[in-house]
């Protein structure tokens, strides 16, 4: 247990009543976790208003209430912290209770549209390569060290990263590699987080069914580097137009990686393969085992990250050659002669990438055949831009069921056809069942053939009208092909 009055170090107060030297005995924003000695921090979200649950969680023994407008009565038995922005005060808060343990590890936060999860995979795999007791917090898994903690957000809230990030410390942990999405910067969940640095990959139309406008997702990623300390680094990718833009009033140390243009962290793409990736990375020809050039991108960027973490140029390219990647991530699987690629590709510029990717190693015979579909509740604006693509860059299209959530399907495919012109539409299936949709393409696949299926990657589920159903791509074709095969 903590005294208030110290966990509220660095808090932007307002006005306080009560007992300052209460003892907290855990931070609370969620009504319904509320249990004696909590504290509760009262948070205006996207869907409820924390404030409106005040009185359910002092009736569950909350001794402390934190929120921006203040009840019109008071109880006496409970000390009130009346700030500025409650969910910036949680991020704060919360570090102060577990004694700041960004503090006392190097914290690097990744930002952007694609690329963040495998940049942070990557960079835990290389630490951990040489040898650095190394913690991550990603997409599709927090760990330490090798121990997988389940993960539920891209970024988890401001009280869960600060217990792992303790965790982390706790366990000998020197460096912690993150991820950050613009929900989680707006939402300040890596408030009170001390970074060490920030990277950023790229940006293009995602979330706009939560931002609005692309300036305000533009912002939202900015918002990572404008508060980056002095002696931090601000490491962008130079050949997005954006990346100047997140130097801009950054006081962080800035550096640049690119293929295309003059950088302090340059790349060029000397073979590309279904088998792998060779560059000429800062006057030095390494191979690598991921494939594309966005996976270029990731790779400059981790490589820049780790010296501008101090380690040795050669050490690193040396074991940076040997990882895998992240899983779901252009995930192969070959099966007598038709390969399947797992890509969670679920915007249009990631799905161009890895398209563009795999037409670049292409020999010319072969087939690809694309399954693609798109989720429901989430930005519109995309579905038609998704497909348009999908059909632009392949031999045979399968619109299917992404992750519907509480839309219908069929209406989600709708939407993607408006994005096919007539002259294309008979390269096109429509099939809602994914499994199905799966198997289809696998049965018009014939020796040399490319599947991709895209939009899920690492993903075991699928979320049907608020239900989440295992399934796994990766397992769903490799059951098919092995099926095929045997007849």
């Amino acid at each position: 247990m903590k005294v208030l009055k110290d966990i509220l170090y660095k808090v932007s107060l307002l006005t306080t009543q009560g007992d300052m030297e209460v003892k907290v005995k855990d931070l609370v924003f969620d009504s319904r976790k509320v249990s004696k000695g909590s504290a509760f921090i009262a948070i205006i979200g996207t869907q409820v208003d924390g404030h409106d649950f005040i009185s359910k969680a002092i009736e569950q023994g909350a001794r402390v209430v934190v929120c921006e407008k203040l009840p019109e009565v008071l109880d006496e038995k409970v000390t009130w912290v009346q700030v500025l922005d409650s969910a910036k005060a949680l991020g704060i808060m919360a570090s102060n209770y577990f004694d700041n343990p960004s503090r006392q590890i190097k914290v690097v936060a990744v930002t952007g549209t694609n690329g963040k999860t495998t940049t942070v995979t990557l960079l835990h795999q290389l630490f951990m390569a040489m040898g650095y007791s190394t913690g991550l917090l990603s997409t599709v898994e927090n760990k330490i060290n090798e121990e997988i903690i389940p993960s539920t957000h891209t970024t988890p809230d401001a009280v869960s990263i600060q217990a792992l990030l303790r965790q982390m410390v706790d366990a000998g942990c020197t460096h912690c590699f993150m991820e950050a999405s613009s929900h989680a910067i707006v939402q300040e969940r890596i408030a009170g987080l001390r970074l060490i640095g920030a990277i950023f990959t790229n940006i293009s139309h995602d979330h706009l069914d939560y931002h609005k406008t692309f300036d305000e997702y533009i912002k939202a990623k900015k918002k990572l580097f404008d508060e980056l300390p002095k002696d931090a680094f601000a490491l962008v990718n130079g050949d997005d137009k954006r990346g100047l833009v997140m130097l801009q009033n950054c006081m962080a140390t800035h550096q640049t990686y690119a293929l295309k243009s003059a950088a302090d962290y340059k790349a060029k793409i000397i073979s590309n393969t279904l088998e792998g990736l060779e560059l000429d990375l800062n006057g030095k020809q390494v191979w690598f085992r991921l494939i594309g050039a966005f996976n270029a991108y990731n790779l400059l960027a981790v490589f820049g990250a780790a010296v501008l973490l101090g380690e040795d140029e050669e050490e690193v390219l040396q074991h940076l050659s040997a990882i895998p990647g992240a899983k779901g991530r252009f995930d192969r699987i070959s099966r007598a002669g038709i390969t399947a690629i797992v890509d969670y590709a679920h915007t249009p510029d990631a799905l161009e990438n890895v398209l563009k990717t795999i037409n670049g190693v292409r020999t010319g015979g072969e087939q690809l055949i694309t399954v693609v579909g798109c989720g429901g509740n989430r930005d519109k604006a995309k579905r038609p831009v998704m497909a348009k693509i999908a059909v632009k860059e392949s031999d045979k299209v399968i619109l299917t069921s992404d992750n519907p959530r509480f839309e219908d399907p069929e209406a989600i495919l709708d939407d993607m056809q408006q994005g096919i012109g007539p002259s294309d539409l008979r390269k096109v299936l429509r099939i809602v069942d994914r499994k199905e949709a799966i198997r289809t393409a696998c049965m018009l696949s014939q020796k040399g053939d490319i599947i991709l299926i895209a939009g899920k990657g690492h993903e075991d589920y699928q979320e049907i009208q608020g239900v989440k159903h295992h399934f796994d791509d990766a397992e769903v074709v490799s059951e098919i092909l092995d099926q095929l095969s045997q007849n």
